[in-house]
């Protein structure tokens, strides 16, 4: 006999799922025009440096409302260790992702950056035990020729904005196995405000050899840059919360769209169809990773340590 918990649990699910489709599509939005305002500070003449400084004294902005309701707790943690060297690592991804964005199309960052769950993926093989096998391997193979097909080595200059992206996103999915290790104990709140206590130092350092004072449309900027990439943050950790990664993660593929547009509409920029194609190729290997790896758990089949998904959608090191 069906009791009416047991109907009401899938109805759950879809709700659930649909609220996690909407704030992936909110963190999108945030991190595209976060991604434009950095590029259009780097325009004034702020360093990316002390842009990213800023990025994360302003992010901590919208995690004030989470203080004034629960006080101190968003500082509470057991797993002081592992908040700190995810910020140690989050910070060499934002330096390059940062200093990119500066001097590359808006498009071509975006779409090389949606590699770094595949990086993950390798990661975890390497130094989780995680076993993959012949289709998970084809999806990875395939996500690598899409960077090269936007990259197109041989064909075009290997300029630094592309490089710099790539060793961002190589970083940033290392970052990605900590994030979802520290999601199984820890809101939202403590971890991005840990993010921003431990990179704000690290990042200050390089900062200040390239430190300029803002002025009053640079500081308008920068506070706004500091809204979107917190919003973002928090939104993405919120999304991860709400549904899996195989749901939420392929969302995150209208980031890309969101760049176009703003690219176009400031920085006078347009993506060939190779970044299209190669963006294309790179989501669906996510997108196919993310899905093998939900089959495997609902098997019972733990493709690696408990706990663990390796394809989160990246931050791009914001």
């Amino acid at each position: 006999m069906t009791t009416a918990q047991d109907s009401a649990a899938p109805a759950q699910g879809r709700t659930d799922a649909v609220r996690g489709i909407l704030w992936m599509v909110l963190a999108s939005l945030c991190f595209a025009g976060m991604h434009a305002v950095i590029k259009k500070v780097a325009a004034t003449g702020i360093h990316p440096f002390e842009t990213a400084f800023f990025r994360l004294l302003f992010g901590m902005l919208p995690i004030i409302p989470f203080f004034i309701k629960d006080g101190l707790k968003p500082l509470k943690t057991n797993r002081l260790g592992l908040l700190t060297l995810r910020g140690v690592l989050n910070s060499a991804a934002m330096l390059c992702y940062f200093f990119a964005l500066s001097i590359a199309p808006l498009a071509q960052v975006t779409a090389l950056g949606f590699s770094a769950p595949i990086f993950a993926s390798v990661l975890a093989v390497l130094f989780l035990g995680e076993v993959v096998r012949l289709r998970r391997w084809t999806a990875i193979f395939l996500g690598f020729a899409g960077t090269l097909v936007i990259l197109r080595p041989g064909f075009i200059p290997l300029d630094l904005g592309p490089m710099l992206v790539i060793i961002s996103s190589f970083v940033w999915g290392a970052c990605m196995i900590i994030i979802k290790r520290l999601s199984a104990t820890e809101s939202s709140a403590t971890i991005t405000v840990y993010m921003s206590l431990v990179m704000m130092p690290i990042i200050l350092v390089p900062a200040t050899f390239v430190w300029s004072w803002p002025g009053p449309e640079q500081w308008a900027l920068l506070i706004g840059l500091g809204i979107l990439g917190g919003g973002a943050q928090l939104s993405m950790a919120q999304a991860l919360k709400m549904a899996d990664t195989h749901v939420v993660g392929p969302v995150d593929f209208v980031r890309l769209i969101w760049v176009t547009v703003l690219g176009y509409m400031f920085f006078n920029e347009l993506p060939d169809m190779f970044i299209w194609i190669g963006g294309a190729m790179i989501l669906g290997s996510t997108a196919y990773i993310a899905y093998r790896e939900h089959r495997l758990g609902r098997q019972g089949v733990v493709p690696g340590p408990p706990g663990v998904r390796t394809t989160i959608p990246r931050d791009s090191g914001d």
